[in-house]
């Protein structure tokens, strides 16, 4: 059968299949990011770059798409379209929703297996510096010989730039979790994500000398614009395998038994020295917890290090613990 023309022009018009490829290939989200200062520096996206579009994205592409071709062939199936569509943002949103969720691109949950094979396990400390329950969590981690990862707030790093600096020097990392740790963030656009997790980036490179490569979503919450900012800014998202929830929990003991429930080699465990909650004696939770969990980890043989020392397999000057707080 030969191909349609419009009459005007004598091209031929495009098939719903053309449609919804070139659909694919020229959405925003998928191909490039707005034009940035915070990003500026990463490279423009490549056509192979492209050949690599997360799955989940494909299908939510084709299902708008698909859903506008049904309508415009037949329009008594709008129901099922838009049906279709709201299904699509549903799930979409509850992949959001779930901070270890996989379905919105690489998220590491777990250490690798070479980390895992060194007995490792990475305790990620979320939410600071804080000037009072900060130094208090370095020297817990010093007296067991410990050595933990901190995803800080960059607008607060900055006031107390000292405080971070100390951390890096003490033998542990400092990790981007975001600039100003808004509520909203889960709601920001490309350009919004790309200015928040930029400007974090050049506060700690400033302060520590060292860019970070890994990224923690406030609360874990985020959306299908997260992972190319991301990608285009060299972060690696991180999640947890297990945390102790201990910004609600006033209970050190079922903070401890959450975060111990299983442990073993190549978990990614999660506390806080910002936002931490108070026992009943007004301590921040973190500092009656690490202890016994340092212990823990101490009696099940298990390392403690850093997030790019569990994955890049240095050493970081980390050894199985010789002294346990008491």
């Amino acid at each position: 059968m030969g191909k349609l023309l419009r009459p005007e022009t004598g091209r031929s018009r495009p098939s719903p299949a053309s449609i919804t490829s070139r659909l694919l290939w020229s959405c925003p989200l998928v191909c490039h990011l707005p034009s940035d200062p915070h990003i500026a520096a990463a490279p423009a996206p490549t056509g192979q770059q492209r050949a690599r579009l997360p799955a989940y994205l494909k299908a939510s592409i084709a299902c708008h798409a698909g859903a506008g071709i049904a309508v415009a062939l037949a329009p008594a199936a709008w129901p099922w379209a838009l049906g279709a569509v709201a299904a699509n943002h549903l799930a979409i949103t509850a992949a959001g929703l779930w901070p270890r969720s996989t379905w919105l691109g690489p998220n590491l949950t777990r250490l690798p297996l070479a980390a895992r094979a060194r007995s490792e396990v990475a305790i990620t400390v979320d939410d600071g510096p804080d000037p009072e329950v900060t130094p208090a969590v370095l020297d817990l981690l010093d007296a067991g010989s410990a050595r933990a990862t901190f995803f800080v707030i960059a607008e607060r790093a900055a006031k107390h730039a000292t405080l971070c600096r100390d951390i890096v020097r003490r033998g542990h990392s400092v990790q981007n979790h975001s600039d100003r740790h808004s509520h909203r963030f889960s709601l920001l656009g490309p350009a919004a994500l790309a200015r928040e997790i930029g400007a974090a980036q050049a506060r700690l490179a400033d302060i520590t000398g060292e860019a970070p490569t890994f990224f923690r979503a406030p609360a874990g919450l985020r959306n299908p614009f997260l992972a190319a900012v991301l990608e285009r800014l060299g972060l690696q998202l991180v999640s947890w395998t297990r945390r102790g929830f201990d910004t609600v929990r006033h209970e050190p003991a079922t903070v401890l038994a959450t975060l111990v429930r299983g442990l073993s080699a190549g978990d990614i465990l999660l506390l806080h020295d910002g936002n931490a909650a108070r026992s009943g004696a007004g301590r921040p939770i973190v500092l009656d917890v690490l202890p016994a969990l340092l212990r823990r980890c101490h009696d099940a043989g298990l390392r403690t290090v850093t997030l790019p020392s569990a994955l890049d397999g240095r050493d970081a000057q980390v050894a199985p613990s010789q002294r346990v707080a008491a």
